[in-house]
């Protein structure tokens, strides 16, 4: 018996490799190679086509890019627009909070409104807004239905600038409103209940408790406004007030031959604003998930850099290998 199993024939004949020696090869992913092949070539012609078709005509685009005309109309843009988005919101907390109220008063005015300034088209708002004197040439303050102490004529009121705002202001506010709401009732029920329980005030609960958390949910919905804000800054052109857009159209009609050019110079500044709210919106969200995250977003410098040192160690390892 024990001589059979001395000479037995061992199963393998081969010796295992060390393990320093075996290397994993990575999983292999063609489609997306070849779809990142096609979307690079697609997008080399599209910037190939835009450095070279002459119809662009970016000798006048550098002209007209940092002209007075256009840069006045620049900072109309940012004066509509900073005024509309802080009106707007607090409109916005307003009617949210209204909504939300045990009032069946407040929740019904606030409910049409909202629903009335969703369903009309801001240019229709604005037109009605520029005529207005039409239907009331004076305003008063006084007792309701009774005489009137302080009387405004509403043609000096009513400038450009004030049609503007206030017509760009009532409609941002109804969306803002939702976005508000939103964000509230995103708060966990226990927040509240818990906040009851202590005893606090209403007051101290909201600005305290609720909003500082509900912040984290309306803050991404509410640069989306903002950035549809600045892009619809360009209708209060038909209010008579020049603004980026304004401009824009105003020197196309003077030089018709430089309409594409304004038109590119217009693109660009726009990208620029909305850029930079993007860059804004990621650090006020990163500012917000303390707290709520255990580790908070890499910011793109940090991204970068993470690259480049995933990028090393990947070259020394392929080197030692």
């Amino acid at each position: 018996m024990s001589e059979s199993l001395g000479s037995a024939v061992p199963l393998s004949t081969t010796e295992p490799r060390p393990a320093a020696a075996q290397r994993v090869l990575p999983l292999r992913h063609p489609g997306r190679w070849i779809a990142s092949a096609i979307v690079l070539v697609v997008v080399t012609q599209i910037v190939h086509g835009l450095a070279t078709n002459p119809f662009f005509q970016w000798d006048r685009f550098q002209y007209w890019f940092l002209r007075p005309t256009i840069l006045d109309g620049l900072l109309i843009t940012l004066e509509v627009t900073l005024y509309s988005a802080v009106l707007g919101l607090l409109g916005g907390i307003l009617l949210a909070l209204a909504r939300l109220s045990e009032s069946p008063v407040l929740r019904a005015v606030s409910w049409v409104y909202i629903w009335l300034f969703r369903s009309v088209p801001l240019i229709v708002v604005l037109l009605f807004l520029y005529n207005f004197s039409a239907l009331y040439k004076t305003l008063s303050l006084g007792v309701p239905f009774g005489p009137a102490f302080l009387t405004f004529d509403e043609s000096r009121l009513a400038t450009d600038m004030v049609v503007a705002v206030v017509g760009l202001s009532l409609n941002e506010a109804a969306y803002a409103a939702e976005v508000v709401r939103g964000g509230i009732l995103s708060v966990d029920q226990g927040q509240h209940e818990a906040a009851s329980a202590l005893g606090l005030p209403k007051s101290y609960q909201f600005t305290r408790i609720v909003f500082p958390q509900a912040l984290r949910s309306i803050t991404p919905n509410y640069v989306n406004q903002l950035i549809g804000l600045i892009k619809g800054t360009s209708l209060v052109f038909y209010v008579s007030l020049l603004d980026l857009f304004g401009s824009v159209q105003s020197m196309g009609s003077t030089y018709p031959g430089d309409i594409v050019p304004l038109l590119l110079v217009a693109t660009a500044w726009y990208l620029i604003l909305t850029s930079v709210v993007s860059v804004v919106q990621f650090y006020v969200e990163r500012y917000f998930s303390r707290g709520a995250l255990r580790s908070l977003p890499p910011t793109p410098l940090q991204k970068v850099r993470t690259g480049l040192r995933d990028l090393r160690a990947r070259v020394r390892k392929e080197a030692a290998i």
